[in-house]
Parts: C-alpha cells; structure tokens; sequence
C-alpha cells in the first residue's frame, strides 16, 4: 500500500522526547542499536486500537525475539496510558504524545478528530525508518510487523 505520511522509507525517523506509561521521559535515541516498531494509534482503550494492541502484546516476545522493541503512540495521556496498560497487560511501553508533537513530526496527525491515524513505522537500529504502514488493519497488523521483522 502507498504511505500517505511524509515519512518515507530511508527516511531518518524523527527524534522525539516524551513520557512513558511509567511516567518516565523517552527518548526515540534511547533505542539507538535496536529496531523499534513504533506504532501510532487513535485512542487508548477503543475496540480498534485495543485489537491492535493486544495483537502486538500477543506477539510481544516473537517480536523482541526478531531484534525489535515496541513503542504505541497516542495523544491520549501516561494516565490513560497506565489505564489502558494494566487493563490489557500490555508488555511493552506506551507513548504519551499530548502536545501532539510526535504524531505531527511523522505526519500522521488526522486534522479531522486530533488524534493519531494508525500507521506503523519500524525503524532501524540507526534510526533509518526501513518500513511504513499506512493504513493499518488493526487485526493484521502483528503479522505483518512479523514478517517485516523477518526479511
């Protein structure tokens, strides 16, 4: 499918600092040396995103296992975030883009309800974005972040 983002593949993913889940402060360059999958979803606990996430939770292991870690970006808050977390047991890190500027950076902002579309970026251990997904099916996605992750 065409990205309609504006960021491309071989593209150096944009640099963003913000808080975690656990309330600590993220940095993308923190995961410098390992691929991440970073994935941007509407809203926290809806039955699309919650689809997604507990797909990618599912599959948690088999993706660090192909060398990646996941970071979910939303608008929503770290305290919905921690909400939506405990709820699904959610393994991995949850992002909190409030401000919006993460979603904006990688142009993935719908103007229509201010909120994240859901796109997939899997950025590699140089931070070199190596694939995009846009659109994004929410119950196919973990398979193809899967086979991406095994090329």
């Amino acid at each position: 499918m065409q990205a309609t983002t504006s960021i491309q593949a071989g593209m150096l993913a944009p640099e963003f600092t913000s808080l975690l889940t656990t309330g600590d402060v993220v940095k993308l360059n923190d995961y410098k040396g390992k691929k991440v999958v970073l994935y941007f979803y509407p809203k926290d606990d809806t039955p699309g995103c919650t689809i997604e996430a507990c797909g990618l939770r599912d599959q948690y292991e088999k993706i660090r296992e192909l060398g990646a870690e996941i970071l979910g970006v939303s608008v929503d808050n770290a305290v919905s975030h921690q909400h939506f977390t405990q709820k699904f047991n959610l393994p991995f890190q949850l992002v909190a883009d409030s401000d919006k500027s993460i979603t904006k950076a990688y142009g993935v902002l719908n103007e229509k309800s201010n909120m994240a579309r859901r796109v997939t970026f899997i950025i590699d251990e140089k931070g070199i974005v190596e694939k995009v997904f846009d659109p994004v099916k929410a119950d196919a996605h973990t398979q193809q972040v899967i086979e991406a992750l095994s090329q």
